[in-house]
Parts: C-alpha cells; structure tokens; sequence
C-alpha cells in the first residue's frame, strides 16, 4: 500500500468530510487542498477566481497539489476540478492511492444547494444542469486515475469509512 491517500472526486461527494475521519482512523495527516490554497494566499477560492479567473485557480492548484502529494502520510482530499490537470492526474496515481468517491448528480445537488463559495455554481446557470456537465466531463478522468472507486449515494460517513478500511486493510 501507498504512503499517501487522495480523495478524488465531485464537489458534494463528502471528501472533506470523510478525508479527516480517514486520517484520524488511520494515524495520517489531513489536508484538503483548496483550504490549503486559502491559507496561502490568504483569501478565499471564490475571490482567487473572481480575480484571476478559473485558469488562475487552476495554477495555483496544481503548484498545491505538486507540493501535498510529495509528502508522506497524508491524507489528500483534492477540489473536484483538480483532476482536469493532466499533470494533477500523473501525480496522485503516482504517489499516493486514489480513492474515487463517486456522487450522483441529484446528491451533489442536495449537498451543494445552500452553500455560497462554490464559484463554479454562482454563475446564474441552473446548478442541476452545471454539476451533470461536470459529471460528464470529469467522471471518466477520475475513473482514469482511481485505485478505487466507492459510490457514496445513500450512504453516511462512518460505513463508507468501514468499506474503505476493509479494503485497505486487505490490500
């Protein structure tokens, strides 16, 4: 087994969330990594993109990532769009194993509905529609680069935790 676990996945999937349970369950070190963009530019991600725009972002990401996965012993959970990276995607396969938390577009839709600092949802745009466009495009390069891949649909934090510990456990 890899040193380093990275949580790949939709925004809504619950990689935060489950990424801090699995880091405390196995004795690793969590780090989300648009909290750690935030902390190091010291503003938050909808800011970042209202001025420097999504490639901006984008940018920034990929230096994040690069510096996150070299360490060891962490527990990474990755923004949804961190996958697009050609680059991104080489170095979580590469150096740590990725867990692919796979999220219906309808519970995206009901985890997202009150939050206010996913720039990619604040354009005006039907949410449902937007988060089945993404779905679409980044379903299969999340697939491309998971060692494996959990549904997390009707399931709550502690038996997705289960599920992948027993998988760990066994590999």
């Amino acid at each position: 087994m890899r040193a380093n676990l990275f949580l790949v996945g939709p925004m809504g999937a619950g990689k935060t969330t489950l990424g801090r349970r699995l880091a405390l369950a196995r004795g690793m070190t969590f780090v989300d990594s648009d909290a750690e963009i935030q902390e190091r530019t010291g503003v938050d991600i909808a800011y970042i993109f209202e001025k420097e725009g999504e490639a901006g972002f984008r940018r920034r990401e990929c230096c994040v990532i690069d510096d996150l996965t070299q360490r060891q012993g962490l527990v990474l959970a990755t923004g949804g769009g961190a996958i697009l990276d050609a680059g991104n995607r080489n170095k979580l396969a590469s150096r740590g194993f990725v867990i692919y938390l796979c999220a219906s577009v309808n519970l995206q839709v009901s985890r997202t509905a009150r939050g206010k600092h996913r720039p990619l949802l604040q354009t005006g745009e039907n949410r449902k529609e937007i988060l089945r466009r993404l779905f679409e495009q980044r379903d299969p390069l999340y697939r491309e680069v998971a060692d494996l891949v959990i549904n997390t649909d009707g399931r709550n934090a502690r038996g997705l935790l289960r599920d992948i510990q027993r998988y760990l456990d066994k590999a």
